[in-house]
């Protein structure tokens, strides 16, 4: 029998608007969706806390911000919570994740797939050309090592409409600093 993508538990660690985007496309294909995010409101997903989040998902994706309640927020703790072979996806900031124990987990199949497009150092990484050199991240070669993890180079922010959205944000933020407005795109609540 073919596994579907009804016949996993998927997880959203974050609602914002592309893990929302997510949602619904995954709602079209009939999966149930778990969504943890202490903003989320109501919606085409079930709303819960991060522990269930962490012990009930087959596939979770982490859609957050980094700020310090966030920082390795995906650590040996939350892997221990995890389902074995879960497969955790992470396009969002690098430095949710905790390298060092998303390594162990993959040893010891805890982890069974990791995705990454984001990579805790990957200034130092990507957007270079390194291929005449000798990777001196440890960290990275060991991840690169396994079978199971793809890792791209954050390349989701080079498209045309991608760079064009960051201008128009950034422009809205500064006007609205500059004028004293309240501050549409603010990741804090007023």
């Amino acid at each position: 029998m073919a596994l579907t993508c009804t016949t996993k538990q998927w997880a959203l660690l974050g609602a914002e608007k592309l893990a929302l985007a997510l949602c619904n496309i995954l709602n079209g294909f009939g999966a149930n969706v778990l969504v943890c995010d202490p903003n989320a409101i109501p919606g085409n997903y079930s709303i819960t806390d991060l522990n269930t989040l962490l012990t009930q998902s087959d596939i979770i994706s982490l859609h957050c911000p980094l700020n310090d309640q966030t920082h390795h927020l995906i650590d040996e703790h939350a892997f221990a919570k995890m389902k074995p072979g879960v497969m955790l996806i992470n396009t969002s900031r690098g430095a949710l994740l905790d390298s060092k124990a998303c390594i162990q987990a993959l040893k010891t199949q805890k982890l069974g797939y990791l995705g990454l497009d984001v990579y805790e150092q990957e200034s130092e990484l990507f957007f270079k050309n390194h291929s005449d050199e000798i990777n001196q991240d440890d960290i990275f070669s060991r991840l690169v090592g396994f079978k199971n993890v793809l890792i791209t180079g954050h390349q989701g922010f080079f498209t045309q409409e991608a760079l064009t959205e960051i201008a128009n944000t950034t422009i809205t933020n500064a006007l609205e600093v500059e004028q004293s407005k309240s501050l549409t795109n603010s990741v804090f609540k007023n």
